[in-house]
């Protein structure tokens, strides 16, 4: 996540959690903060969670359960360095939002055998400060639910369950070889 994609989703996320319009001046209309701001141009419903073989940090979650906040799915791996590399903005993201509304949800979909091991993601979640509630995807079945390719990647769901939001680091590859994901 580079710093422009990190401004961009905390955009995205402050629109969301506190609506783009704002009281004006010159005759502006404007709106009542107590009723809650729906995004406009939502595109597809965002999948649920299935598959997940342990929840870390949390009780098992559900889209269904989170409707009505501002949800940002975070998809990644602890083996992948950009993945590593984009924690700290997803922990400073729910650091400065959960407050205001803002579920983070990080989906750990590993790439090795390694990184299936429950202890070895536990051990990763404390080394890496995390304590937003993550899915273990062993299996894929989320990631493939997401249609997602690449580690890290990240989806936006507004309160109404829609995915108002995605970006994923791509790597800057030579164009004749197709890469997988982004590590």
């Amino acid at each position: 996540m580079t710093i422009r994609s990190f401004a961009t989703s905390a955009s995205v996320i402050t629109v969301c959690l506190i609506g783009a319009a704002q009281p004006g001046v010159s005759g502006e209309i404007t709106r009542d903060p107590t009723v809650p701001f729906v995004i406009a141009a939502a595109q597809n419903a965002a999948p649920d969670f299935t598959g997940i073989s342990n929840w870390f940090n949390s009780a098992p979650l559900n889209m269904a359960k989170l409707r009505g906040k501002v949800v940002l799915v975070d998809f990644w791996t602890y083996g992948c360095v950009n993945c590593v590399n984009t924690l700290p903005y997803v922990t400073e993201l729910y650091a400065k939002y959960k407050d205001r509304g803002l579920v983070v949800v990080g989906v750990h979909t590993p790439e090795f055998a390694f990184e299936k091991s429950a202890s070895n993601v536990q051990a990763a979640l404390k080394r890496h400060g995390i304590s937003y509630p993550v899915a273990q995807d062993n299996e894929s079945q989320t990631w493939n639910a997401y249609g997602n390719q690449y580690w890290p990647a990240q989806y936006i769901i507004d309160q109404s369950g829609k995915i108002v939001f995605q970006h994923a680091a791509k790597a800057s590859m030579n164009r004749s070889i197709a890469p997988l994901h982004a590590c």
